[in-house]
């Protein structure tokens, strides 16, 4: 039976693995380790310094304390994503957490003990997250004065708050009693249809805030434009539009039409990188609507579906790189760009690497934009071609840097739990369209290996400055993508198809509607190989891929009475410390994990009171180190819900 559908908010009684079709970082803090200009999120490494937890002793974690923020999902959350996705700051001495309702609520970070909360007091939307907030010190006003260390927060009602992080009270000189309005390209035709989910960036005292738009609603959709603002007084500085507007634009050459009228999106939703010291923040664009078809809009569509390093200062384009050419795969950029120090001979290089959605690496300059590993223009498929489509006839690949992950599907890789099983896929993947990486969209339908919601997805990946290793997880399971003619399907309502596990999209304005689906047997397991999810450690300097293991228990989802570790889907990010720890939640088995980061081995986990689909951090207080995770999981995938915050530190001996 088809359920009503709401654009942010999909049924919640739909098969666990359905989840993998979701379009979507773990960070280190340590008290005293930042400049208080700069950001501790917005360099996107996830690497911490501290050691006191290690690989010798990281067996003796123990629960320190637990905190419920009172943001707990309903029972029904039909209609509704709740995903508790923060990673929460340490600031001004409180360890600051942002909920579900974007409340934000400030801790005692050794105790867990509430110290105050914050309600901006958002209309109700059908997407209920948050993945973090920023910070600002101002260095102009006086020690100990109001606001000078303040929190900025972007809503789902497009306000910008600033809110002093001592107390958790309005900035009364930063817009209008501590809000600014985020101005939206065009009315919305639902609430909530542009909410900003990510991170706001912070360079040198500028905001720049990204935005969410909801996909697959309709071509003309709002623009995905980027705000910056003010950080002291909240006044408006300077706008980008991902989709070039005016014809004397560089990028509307690669517009067939001369500019991107027509369109929306190519929106930032991912959280953004900062350079302080070259005033340059790194946008990871997402694709123009509409996610599938691109009729109407040839060309390779710049400024979407690439990373674009803005001056802070002015919102002048410094250098961008598309990583998908007329995409209509909806691979978008999903992932904080991650800014490291490249090795190159006995130097290195500021450099800017970018996981994608296809699970293929790319490394550059990032002060100039150069490639730092050759990337290569290589033919991909252009049969199957929809009425109205020009596709690009290739994409950029990374040389020599191995991919986390598949690309691509035939029925030789069908798989199955029992030769019937492998038989029922065999011949499910004969009935579609099938081939390598950007195989499009059809009419028949296609396989589309990675899927559109990675591979890498917006947790990224996490890196270790000593060994050179990059770790990140992807889900592995393929979808399946059709092409609905518009005028040969009548009046399309959007839906979720519980016994075939499928979604439908009608399109306002397009050609085509959409429907996607895993690729699942007739028995309902994945047609793909496990592992469903993994996690790859890749030694970036020697380009290779280091280890790779499964990402979640099976068996314990199921409750089964034995171990399957064939991976299950999930979201989030890992962090990685120097005690050569990557610590990571994002599995539906409700599981906390420690990984060696030189082996891969699981040296300790624990259970979470629900799904860990968020980013962990740690930091030291009172001479301990403390790793947290929020514990809230994420009704899309069928997890279990809470409210949870964790913190685990290393078991006291007797008189501590």
């Amino acid at each position: 039976m088809n359920a009503k559908t709401t654009p942010w908010g999909r049924s919640a009684r739909v098969s666990v693995c359905l989840c993998l079709l979701l379009i979507a970082p773990a960070f280190s803090l340590q008290a005293g380790a930042f400049s208080p200009q700069v950001d501790q999120h917005q360099t996107g490494s996830k690497y911490s310094p501290l050691q006191q937890i290690n690989r010798d002793n990281v067996a003796n974690l123990e629960l320190a304390w637990e905190y419920h923020t009172g943001d707990v999902p309903p029972e029904d959350t039909t209609d509704t994503l709740i995903a508790f996705e923060d990673q929460p700051s340490l600031i001004a001495g409180n360890l600051v957490v942002c909920t579900t309702s974007r409340r934000i609520i400030a801790l005692d970070p050794a105790t867990g003990e509430e110290r105050w909360t914050f309600d901006p007091k958002e209309r109700t939307v059908g997407m209920r997250k948050c993945r973090g907030i920023a910070s600002w010190v101002d260095e102009q006003a006086p020690a100990g004065a109001s606001c000078s260390n303040r929190i900025l927060l972007a809503t789902s009602d497009n306000r910008l708050l600033a809110i002093d992080a001592g107390n958790g009270k309005p900035c009364a000189g930063f817009g209008k009693n501590g809000s600014v309005a985020i101005p939206v390209s065009k009315e919305e035709i639902f609430p909530g249809e542009v909410v900003a989910t990510s991170r706001p960036a912070v360079v040198n005292g500028v905001v720049v805030v990204g935005s969410a738009v909801a996909d697959n609603q309709r071509v003309n959709s709002p623009s995905g434009r980027v705000t910056a603002f003010d950080a002291r007084s909240g006044k408006l500085r300077w706008t980008f539009d991902p989709l070039p507007r005016d014809p004397g634009d560089p990028a509307a050459q690669s517009w067939e039409a001369g500019s991107a009228e027509g369109f929306g999106g190519g929106n930032v939703w991912a959280a953004m990188a900062v350079d302080q010291a070259l005033d340059l923040v790194y946008l990871p664009t997402t694709s123009p609507s509409g996610d599938f078809y691109g009729g109407g809009r040839a060309g390779d569509n710049y400024y979407s579906s690439s990373v674009v390093a803005l001056k802070g200062s002015t919102g002048e384009v410094a250098w961008h790189f598309q990583f998908v050419h007329h995409n209509v795969f909806d691979y978008d950029t999903p992932a904080q760009p991650l800014l490291i120090d490249w090795p190159l001979g006995d130097k290195t290089v500021p450099a800017l690497v970018q996981n994608t959605k296809m699970g293929l690496i790319f490394v550059f300059n990032r002060e100039t934009g150069e490639p730092l590993l050759p990337i290569e223009e290589r033919p991909v498929p252009g049969t199957g071609v929809a009425a109205g489509e020009k596709l690009s006839p290739t994409q950029p690949f990374p040389v020599d840097m191995p991919a986390v992950m598949p690309l691509g599907f035939t029925p030789e890789d069908a798989w199955g739990f029992t030769f019937i099983d492998e038989w029922l896929c065999e011949n499910r993947v004969e009935e579609l369209n099938y081939g390598p990486i950007y195989t499009p969209a059809s009419e028949k339908g296609t396989i589309f290996s990675p899927s559109a919601g990675g591979g890498p997805n917006w947790g990224g990946g996490a890196y270790d400055p000593d060994s050179h290793i990059m770790v990140v997880p992807s889900n592995r399971v393929p979808m399946v993508v059709t092409l609905i003619p518009a005028n040969l399907s009548g009046e399309v309502e959007g839906s979720v198809n519980e016994s075939l596990m499928s979604m439908t999209f009608p399109v306002a304005g397009s050609d085509y509607h959409y429907r996607v689906e895993p690729l699942f047997s007739p028995l309902g397991a994945p047609c793909s190989e496990p592992p469903w999810a993994a996690l790859t450690a890749v030694d970036l300097a020697q380009r290779k891929i280091v280890w790779e293991v499964p990402l979640g228990d099976v068996g314990k989802m199921m409750s089964l009475p034995f171990s399957l570790e064939l991976g299950t889907p999930g979201a989030g990010g890992p962090l990685v410390t120097a005690g050569g720890l990557v610590f990571i939640g994002y599995t539906l088995d409700d599981t906390f994990r420690a990984f060696d980061l030189q082996s891969g081995e699981v040296l300790w986990q624990t259970t979470l009171p629900a799904a860990g689909t968020a980013i962990p951090v740690t930091y030291e207080a009172g001479g301990e180190q403390y790793v947290v995770i929020p514990a809230g999981g994420h009704s899309m995938y069928q997890s279990t819900l809470g409210d949870s915050v964790v913190a685990y530190r290393l078991t006291r001996t007797p008189g501590q």
